[in-house]
């Protein structure tokens, strides 16, 4: 569902004098700028991948992120700023996208920690809340902080508003002086982006993706406060609608997609989970006493509504139809996902350890469900799931006792977040990084097993696998000791780029020499959307002409984008 253009109305008003201090009311209209700005500029942040891949999601990723923070304080009349800033930063956790989604909701709460209790923040206060900002994304869970990253950028702009600070008391010429350094500051990340000894972004001809998204958000905050236009245009906003629109194939025996904002007073969020819980599947209930997000899935959407209503007051209702979405989907991947749905997940009792897993691709999801995965979230490189969806995917889980599987390297942070963030159920994330790790992982799973000890053998399991993965190059560059043309197809290892080449034989063959597949048993080819079956049996006679002593297998992934992903054990 797209949201309205968030600063219409106020997109033509100018500050003509100095700005002394921001209320409530001030950073909403403020977070509605800088996403406005975001949905104009996120394909320019898309297309910053190191490697030349046609799934550069970095723009939509924040993109997505800010809109669900928008969502959480666009009807409030709050004029507290800390409160508001307590809600921007539960609204991008929730909606946190992605690697560059989960540090941006980080930014936000070390924000919003700064300023708990404030009224309206002054020019001293702005640059507190930025430099712990900063410091509070540095510190995420599992991730080690990287020079010439989003996180540079955040502590560059945080250093220029506490030199901006100790100069002027106008908000507005301190914000200038942030947006000034931050767009300097993303123009150094190639010369600092080291891995392995090599200057990835410098070497790719790129700047960084996350760290030029953060500095178009505080720019169209600031061009909101100079008079300047910040609105979308309608093909941007159709494009990110699309983009967004991944649909849930799960919990169809619940056709209704309900969700909704309650309001009231003292309410019990614990009894209206468990209630709304009761009445389908896929509950989410989030909040304090004073504000819900509910999230459900229903027979009868006016079950939850009429019950909520008698609780308090409803706003941003939405009820969708997901059998009639999910019979378009179906037309549109021309039926893959159905096939998936033909494999019946196992039943799953209280005590059990379940897997939650992410996958791309019909054929993909099949794998996983008859290998004895309890849930499929739908994502993966193109699409990343928010932490919002993970969540409610556990939550809807009658065990206690739960396993994700990422299966993407940008997806595993905004699983961490969620398993943080998830109560009374104990939540273990086994870090796959690709979809072969993520199937092998889920060999090892022993649903009758003590959990840490499942966990760990699964953990184990991700060792015992090489994977591959074949694509088309969307631009000229080189990296490492590979050049690439646009339009070439290439091969990436582990993800890292090892090949390029004319002929998808020619490059199969040569990536399969860099997974050591001569020394492997099993090589699997995993044929994406746009490959048909006998196309990948013909490869895979040619493959085996060269690996006579391995055993080869085809089976259907319907991922998009990539035409083959490899996996060698």
């Amino acid at each position: 569902m797209m949201m309205d253009d968030p600063i219409k109305e106020q997109r033509l008003v100018r500050m003509s004098t100095s700005w002394q201090r921001c209320d409530g009311q001030g950073l909403k209209r403020l977070a509605a700028a800088g996403t406005a700005w975001l949905e104009q500029k996120y394909p320019a942040v898309n297309a910053l991948n190191v490697f030349p891949v046609p799934d550069g999601d970095t723009g939509i990723n924040m993109l997505l992120t800010m809109r669900n923070a928008w969502e959480e304080v666009a009807t409030t009349a709050e004029d507290n700023v800390g409160a508001v800033a307590a809600m921007l930063a539960k609204g991008t956790l929730m909606g946190s996208r992605g690697n560059s989604g989960v540090i941006l909701s980080q930014l936000w709460k070390g924000f919003a920690q700064a300023l708990e209790g404030v009224d309206a923040f002054d020019a001293g206060q702005m640059a507190v809340a930025m430099r712990r900002a900063s410091e509070f994304a540095d510190n995420v869970r599992g991730m080690k902080p990287v020079e010439g990253t989003i996180l540079t950028v955040a502590r560059d702009g945080a250093q220029a508003a506490e030199v901006a600070a100790g100069q002027s008391s106008d908000l507005r010429t301190i914000l200038a002086q942030v947006v000034e350094e931050m767009h300097e500051s993303v123009e150094r990340t190639p010369d600092l982006l080291v891995r392995d000894g090599v200057y990835v972004l410098r070497d790719a001809g790129v700047v960084d993706a996350g760290g030029l998204g953060l500095a178009y958000i505080l720019e169209g905050m600031l061009r909101y406060l100079n008079g300047e236009v910040v609105e979308m245009s309608g093909d941007q906003v159709g494009e990110a609608a699309h983009l967004e629109g991944g649909i849930d194939l799960s919990g169809l025996d619940f056709p209704y997609d309900v969700q909704f904002v309650l309001t009231g007073q003292h309410l019990d969020i614990d009894s209206i989970s468990s209630t709304i819980a009761s009445m389908g599947d896929s509950a989410l209930v989030i909040g304090d006493a004073n504000t819900l997000k509910v999230h459900v899935h229903v027979v009868n959407p006016g079950e939850p509504l009429d019950y909520a209503a008698e609780l308090g007051t409803l706003s941003d209702v939405v009820v969708e139809n997901m059998r009639e979405q999910y019979q378009e989907f179906v037309l549109s991947q021309d039926g893959a996902s159905a096939a998936a749905l033909a494999v019946e997940p196992p039943e799953v009792n209280a005590g059990d350890v379940a897997a939650i897993v992410v996958a791309p691709g019909g054929g993909l999801e099949r794998v996983f469900y008859s290998l004895g995965a309890a849930r499929i979230v739908s994502g993966g490189q193109t699409m990343n799931p928010s932490t919002e969806e993970l969540i409610a995917a556990v939550e809807a889980l009658p065990t206690d006792k739960i396993i994700l599987l990422p299966n993407n390297k940008n997806i595993l942070m905004a699983a961490e977040q969620a398993a943080e963030h998830v109560q009374d159920k104990q939540v273990r994330v086994v870090a796959s990084r690709t979809i072969p790790q993520g199937i092998s992982a889920l060999l090892a799973l022993d649903a009758q097993g003590d959990l840490e000890t499942v966990a760990q053998a699964m953990t184990n399991a991700l060792g015992q696998v090489e994977t591959g993965e074949i694509t088309t190059a969307t631009r000229t560059t080189r990296i490492g000791d590979v050049d690439v043309r646009e339009g070439q197809l290439i091969g990436l290892h582990d993800d890292d780029l090892r090949v390029a080449g004319d002929s998808m034989a020619e490059v199969m063959r040569a990536l399969l020499a860099e997974m050591g597949a001569a020394d492997m048993e099993l090589v699997t080819l995993y044929y994406g959307d746009g490959v048909n079956e006998s196309e990948a049996q013909a490869l895979a006679r040619t493959m085996q002409e060269d690996y006579a002593g391995i055993e080869i297998e085809v089976v259907e992934g319907g991922q998009p984008h990539y035409h083959y992903i490899l996996s060698a054990e």
